[in-house]
């Protein structure tokens, strides 16, 4: 068995943190990644007011007694911002322990109350410097992910074999490492970089779990290494988006300049969550990773992270022997 900083510190089986996705990490699917060994992610941003949070949060720990994370959104155009308190107060009331803030800006005027309630907080970012203000700040964890992740990729454009022990490098907290994670291979490969652990979105998104349509998972064990593109960089907001339809479409919004309302509307997470309820695979933009190429079947999460590790190890104990 594998043990970390990251496993230590969270309480999970297995050093894997399954990422948490708009419209897509509900309790549910939370509690079976975390029931599976990793540490799962609730989304704050899925739910329109503290209270919403606070029953999906009741609702978690009825399906589950492992430990899962409550992801704190500092992107304006996903959650008010005003109400951020609010969010962080209902988490901490439910006894959740551990925290994770995503966005470009750390937020100083939050670590107060995650120290004050105990909480280990993780830092999720795109950059060194943004990781460096994070540990700064006392996150306890930082997270990281490079150019291939799927959803914001910063602006920086610098791979996840470069980023990950560049952060690793300029910070004294331990590190949390994604983009392109699928398998074994790929944590091993970031534990070697000096990860302690590692964040997976894509991969995750075709279990058996996962709440979107069997049309797209499909479509995600069909799809190539390149079948991704990058959009919303012309309002410096980068996404990676699996390559449909309704991203072409965005793309071309942005080449005639379109407003950003405009731009709002056509990425509409609506319009996501339609077609993950009714499967039409070109209705709406979805974040994925490059690693999508890599993903072969649609198997339970239990099923996928138990293989993982194997591989994990596997990998470990080949190198081991050269």
């Amino acid at each position: 068995m594998i043990k970390t900083k990251v496993t230590e510190m969270l309480g999970c089986r297995y050093p894997i943190i399954a990422g948490a996705m708009a419209r897509i990490s509900s309790p549910e699917f939370v509690a079976a990644a975390s029931n599976a060994g990793a540490c799962g992610v609730l989304a704050s941003a899925n739910f329109k007011t503290p209270d919403d949070l606070r029953d999906a949060i009741k609702k978690t720990q009825s399906l589950t007694d492992q430990p899962f994370a409550v992801n704190i959104n500092l992107f304006p155009a996903l959650m008010p911002q005003d109400k951020l308190e609010d969010y962080v107060d209902a988490t901490l009331s439910e006894g959740i322990k551990i925290i994770e803030t995503s966005g470009h800006k750390a937020p100083e005027h939050l670590v107060p109350k995650f120290k004050n309630g105990g909480a280990t907080w993780i830092h999720k970012c795109a950059g060194v410097r943004y990781a460096i203000k994070g540990a700064s700040l006392g996150a306890d964890i930082i997270t990281v992910v490079g150019y291939e992740n799927g959803g914001a990729t910063g602006t920086l454009d610098i791979g996840t074999m470069v980023m990950t022990p560049s952060v690793v490098d300029a910070v004294d907290v331990p590190v949390i490492a994604g983009g392109g994670v699928i398998d074994g291979r790929g944590l091993a490969a970031l534990l070697a970089l000096g990860a302690e652990g590692v964040i997976m979105g894509t991969r995750m998104m075709a279990t058996k779990e996962c709440p979107i349509h069997y049309n797209l998972k499909q479509s995600f064990v069909e799809a190539k290494e390149t079948d991704t593109t990058l959009a919303l960089r012309s309002v410096n907001n980068t996404h990676r988006f699996w390559n449909n339809k309704a991203a072409q479409h965005l793309l071309e919004l942005e080449a005639q300049n379109s407003p950003l309302f405009i731009l709002i509307q056509a990425a509409s997470g609506e319009k996501s969550q339609k077609m993950y309820e009714e499967g039409d695979i070109d209705l709406g933009v979805v974040s994925c990773g490059q690693g999508v190429g890599l993903i072969k079947d649609i198997p339970t999460i239990k099923e996928l992270l138990d293989r993982i590790m194997i591989e994990t190890e596997e990998v470990i104990s080949r190198l081991s022997k050269k």
